[in-house]
Formats: structure tokens, sequence, C-alpha cells
């Protein structure tokens, strides 16, 4: 019999979902809360895999693209030139066009239903939507449920899977420096302010987003607003948002009978916690739960995700704990060989990164122990 499956919530790994069964011939419903596909606008940065994930579609979202990086801390800095360029997009328009190519393959996009609550049983879920403003539930069922609908899921809460921890990233448009190239993205270490980075990525050829990811409950914006002005910046305009922090693998499957429960993307709690990115491993985790629903059962594409999830908690662990002198004898260990190898392997591939790492400077093995240890 063929499945049918309902999607609730029209985010990147939701529609890139929808738009996968689809395209298996899956009788795809996807719940949208908003009235319209217009999210907010905010600036992200990917690597070159979004390509192989996306096809020519890509070249729909990208607005620019990053050919080096250059790193800073406490005056020290080094210059990191990509073999495959980072690829800089507009969450606004990666959603528009995810929506366009769901429903191209069949998916049906419902807009104005918010998800109210599930009730599962051995044959279908029954779950209730509403138009928004609206106290009527409307009785809707389906075989597969599959929950996109962000960090704080309802879908996750109805189900009974724990809440996530959470960190809150902060950026904010602005012009950039007069001596900064539109192809360079600038990181900058300074952990007594954040233990993640701040960042400055180019989307045109005189403007960026510069912002950082805010932890321990601090006002992130005003810290931000402080490195802003000391870089002699000025903010035009803010963007925001709150992102899971991995901390361990869940499982996103639930099984009730012979119907199914799936989380994805955010709600799954699919991000790197190394750089808080989420698109590529929200794309790939949804890949996952689509190879599981056509094969009852998960498969290699899960398995692999757990992974490179799990050593990015590992990379975030040892630098958690770093001091300003870590960071500068970091950039101290890049020599040409390890920066032709940062340059080379996309931070998608975190154990050729490591390993290459580690096989070209193994006194990065030695700082990374210590820092385990200091954290212990």
């Amino acid at each position: 019999m063929k499945k049918d499956v309902a999607i609730i919530g029209g985010s990147t790994a939701g529609f890139f979902a929808g738009y996968l069964l689809a395209k298996e011939g899956l009788d795809v419903r996807i719940f949208e809360a908003e009235e319209r596909i217009d999210p907010e606008p905010r600036t992200l940065i990917v690597t070159s895999s979004m390509k192989d994930l996306l096809g020519s579609a890509y070249e729909k979202i990208v607005i620019n693209k990053i050919h080096r990086f250059e790193i800073f801390a406490d005056g020290k800095a080094a210059t990191i030139p990509l073999s495959r360029p980072d690829l800089v997009i507009d969450r606004n328009k990666l959603v528009k066009e995810l929506s366009v190519q769901a429903e191209r393959q069949g998916a049906r996009v419902l807009m104005n239903k918010r998800f109210l609550g599930l009730d599962a049983n051995k044959e279908r879920i029954n779950f209730r939507v509403s138009n928004n403003g609206d106290q009527n539930a409307v009785e809707e069922s389906a075989q597969v449920l599959l929950g996109g609908d962000g960090v704080f899921s309802k879908v996750a809460q109805s189900a009974g899977w724990p809440a996530q921890t959470t960190v809150e990233l902060s950026q904010a448009v602005v012009d950039l420096p007069e001596d900064m190239s539109p192809d360079i993205t600038r990181v900058w270490f300074i952990p007594h302010e954040t233990a993640y980075f701040y960042w400055l990525i180019p989307h045109s050829p005189t403007q960026g987003v510069l912002g950082l990811i805010g932890d321990d409950g601090r006002n992130t914006e005003e810290i931000l607003r402080g490195f802003i002005e000391r870089k002699g910046l000025t903010p035009i305009e803010f963007q925001s948002a709150t992102v899971p922090r991995y901390t361990r693998w869940v499982s996103n499957h639930r099984q009730i009978g012979d119907s199914h429960i799936y989380l994805v993307g955010d709600a799954a709690g699919h991000v790197k916690v190394s750089t808080v990115g989420g698109i590529v491993t929200g794309f790939r985790g949804a890949i996952g739960v689509v190879e599981a629903i056509l094969n009852n059962g998960p498969g290699n594409e899960l398995r692999a995700v757990k992974k490179e999830l799990d050593r990015h908690c590992f990379i975030r662990k040892i630098l958690h704990p770093f001091t300003t002198n870590d960071y500068v004898s970091l950039i101290n260990f890049l020599n040409p060989g390890i920066r032709r190898s940062l340059g080379q392997i996309s931070r998608d591939e975190s154990f050729r990164l490591l390993r290459n790492l580690i096989l070209r400077q193994p006194r990065l093995l030695l700082m990374g122990l210590r820092s385990l240890i200091t954290r212990r």
C-alpha cells in the first residue's frame, strides 16, 4: 500500500524531506503554520556539499562564494585558501526554492495550518491542526509523521522527546571594511566573550553579516554590539535565531504499531556543535529519514550523520575551554601543510580533517588532550 506522509513545519529539512519523498511517489502533505512561505532573511554559510545535495537548484540560492578564511587571535592571524569555495546563501531564498521543488514533485503544501497535538495508534498517527487564530481543530491522520518544526518542535513535545539545550545566534548586517575583499570570511577567537567565535561573512560586494554564538545565558546582542563598535562598524539590521546545541545523539524515530514518527533538521538536533551549522547535516538527516521510510528501517545515512555529529561534539569539547593563548598557539601551529589540509577538506568531513591535522602536526593532539583534561 502506498505510504502517506505528513510533514509538520516548512523548514529547510522539512521541505527537503518532502521533496525527496514525493519524488519517490509517496503521498506527501506539508503543514505550515504561516500564511505564506516568506521566512525572515538570514545569511548562512555552507560548504560546497550543498551543491552536491541540491544539484543545479543551488545556483538559485547562492548569493556569494568564499575562497579564503582569515582567522585572528590576539593579533596573530592566518589565511586559509579553500580549494572548493564555501557558499553564502540567504535562508529566505533557500526555503522558497525548496518549497517550489517539493511542490513540483507532487507534495501538497498546506498553509496557515498550526499543529496542535497528536494521538498515535497502531495503524495511523492522528493529529490536530487549526487555522491560525481559529480555536476549532481539524483532525488529520497519516501513516508517517515528520516533525520539521524547529528547535522547539511541538511534534517532539507531543511525542515525548526531551527538550533540547540551545544557544543564541546573533548577527548584524554591516558595511564591509575597506580592506576586506568580498570573497573572504573573517573569524575572531575571543574566548572571554564567547567560547565559540565571531564571524564576518560577506553576502554582497559591499556588505556582510558580523555575528557570534552566545552561551552561558549572556546577552548575545549586547556583546555583539560592543564588538561591532570596537571594529568601527555600524549595524544596519540585526538577525537572530535559537539553535540546538548538540550534546549527544537522541534517536529521531519512534514507532507505535505500524505508524512512525520522525524528526528532521533542528527538531532532531542535527546541528554541528563545533560551528553551530545545521543546513548540510539537516539535509543529510532528512536523506536518512527518507531512506528509513522507504526501506522500513534505518540505513547507512543516519548512522553516518550520528558519527559526524559526535565527532563535532568531540571537537567542541576540546575547543570550549581554550584560552586566548591556546588560540594563539593554534594559529602558530598552522604551517603551510596544515593550511592546505584545512582548505582541501570540507568541515563536513570531520574524520579526514582531524586525521590529516594530527598527522601533519602531532602537537595538536597533545594540545587537544591537555584541553580535555583541563575540562574534566
